[in-house]
């Protein structure tokens, strides 16, 4: 089997964002919003933990994902991934 990504960091960040966009999207009826706050939450304390340089890939990764997303939504949630997770301000 051949993956269709192109190192695991990207496989590892498209899986990540699913989830989040998900969770993101849900409405109170799919998921408690107590519990969505804390996974959002929990995900903006890991990525602030990460060194700068991993911080930065991440951010070309998402741009790269931005760039190649052809859903509007979506897109835009790829394009706000950084600031709203406290990537901007922590790696900047």
């Amino acid at each position: 089997m051949t993956s269709s990504y192109p190192s695991l960091t990207h496989a590892l960040a498209e899986a990540l964002v699913d989830v989040l966009w998900f969770i993101d999207g849900s409405a109170d009826e799919q998921m408690d919003p107590d519990d969505a706050v804390k996974v959002l939450e929990g995900v903006a304390h890991v990525v602030s933990t990460l060194s700068n340089d991993q911080q930065h890939e991440l951010i070309a990764l998402l741009g790269e994902m931005a760039a190649a997303e052809t859903n509007p939504t979506r897109r835009k949630f790829l394009e706000e991934f950084p600031d709203g997770f406290g990537l901007i301000n922590d790696a900047f």
